[in-house]
C-alpha cells in the first residue's frame, strides 16, 4: 500500500467521523427539542381527557381549551398584572444577590463576622416567607418596598451559601503561588477568588430567578390590588378557575424566561466550565 493509499483511506475515516459526529449532535440536538414537546403534548391530553371523562365542572378544574381561550381574551389584564410582579422579582433578584455577594466577601475575610452572624442569617431563612410578609408590609407600607424586599430575602441565603463556598474552595497551590507572586488581597479576590466562584454564584442565581418571582407574588397576596399574586386571589374568591390557571402559567413562563435569561448569562460569562452532559 502506497503512501497516497494511506493518506486517502485516512481522509476517508475522517470524513466518516466527522459525519457521525455531525448526525449525533443533530439527534441530540432533535431529542432535546422533542421530548420536552412529547411531554407537555402528553400532558395536555391527559388533563383534557381527564376532565371530560371525569365530567369536571369548569369552577374545579377547566379544561386545557377554556384556558388557552382565557389566555388570549385576557392578555391585556395578565400583562397589566405581570408588569409590577416582574419589576418586583428582578429588583428583588438584584437586591438580594447584591448583599448576599457583599456579606459573602465580608465573611471569607472575616471569618469573626462569619462565626458571629451566620446562625442570625440561619434563623432568618427558616422564617416562612408567609410570616415574614406581615412584617414586612407592616413596616415598609402596602407598595412595591415589601415586594421587593421578600423577594430579596428569598434570593439572599441559597446565594450567600454559594458565594462563601465558591470564595473559599480555590486551589491551595493558586493561593500559594498568588502569594510568591506578591500579589495584593485585591488581585486574590478578583484574579483568584471571584473568578472560582463564578460557578456556585450562577447555580445560586439560577435558583433565585425561580425563588424571586415566588417571593413577589407571595408578597403580593398580602394587601395588594395589583400583580399576579393579587390576581391568582381575585380568581379564587371568584371561583373563576379558568383565569386562576391562566394567571399561574403567565407567572411560570416569567419565571422560566428569567431562568434561560440567568443560563445565557453563564454560558456567556463561564466559558471554561464543560457543559453538563445528561
Amino acid at each position: 500500500m502506497t503512501v497516497s493509499d494511506i493518506a486517502a483511506d485516512f481522509a476517508l475515516d475522517t470524513a466518516a467521523a466527522e459525519a457521525a459526529y455531525r448526525r449525533r449532535r443533530r439527534y441530540e440536538t432533535w431529542r432535546r427539542r422533542l421530548l420536552p414537546a412529547a411531554g407537555i403534548s402528553a400532558t395536555l391530553i391527559v388533563w383534557a381527557a381527564l376532565v371530560y371523562v371525569l365530567n369536571v365542572p369548569p369552577f374545579i378544574a377547566p379544561s386545557p381549551l377554556l384556558v388557552v381561550t382565557t389566555l388570549y381574551a385576557k392578555l391585556g389584564v395578565l400583562m397589566a398584572n405581570l408588569a409590577p410582579t416582574a419589576i418586583e422579582a428582578v429588583s428583588g433578584f438584584l437586591l438580594g444577590n447584591f448583599a448576599a455577594i457583599a456579606l459573602a466577601t465580608v465573611f471569607v475575610h472575616k471569618k469573626t463576622v462569619e462565626e458571629a452572624f451566620f446562625p442570625i442569617v440561619v434563623v432568618i431563612n427558616t422564617i416562612p416567607v408567609v410570616a415574614k410578609a406581615p412584617i414586612l408590609v407592616l413596616l415598609l407600607g402596602n407598595g412595591m418596598e415589601p415586594k421587593i424586599a421578600i423577594a430579596a430575602l428569598i434570593c439572599f441565603f441559597p446565594t450567600l451559601v454559594n458565594m462563601v463556598r465558591g470564595l473559599e474552595s480555590v486551589n491551595p497551590q493558586a493561593m500559594e503561588l498568588m502569594r510568591v507572586l506578591s500579589a495584593s488581597r485585591g488581585e486574590v479576590f478578583f484574579k483568584l477568588r471571584l473568578h472560582n466562584s463564578l460557578p456556585y454564584l450562577f447555580s445560586a442565581l439560577k435558583i433565585s430567578a425561580s425563588t424571586s418571582v415566588i417571593g413577589a407574588i407571595v408578597g403580593e397576596w398580602i394587601g395588594s390590588t395589583y400583580g399576579i399574586g393579587a390576581l391568582i386571589i381575585q380568581a379564587m374568591y371568584n371561583f373563576d378557575s379558568a383565569m386562576l390557571y391562566a394567571t399561574v402559567i403567565v407567572g411560570s413562563v416569567f419565571s422560566v424566561v428569567f431562568f434561560l435569561a440567568i443560563s445565557f448569562a453563564e454560558r456567556f460569562l463561564v466559558r471554561w466550565q464543560v457543559p453538563a452532559t445528561h
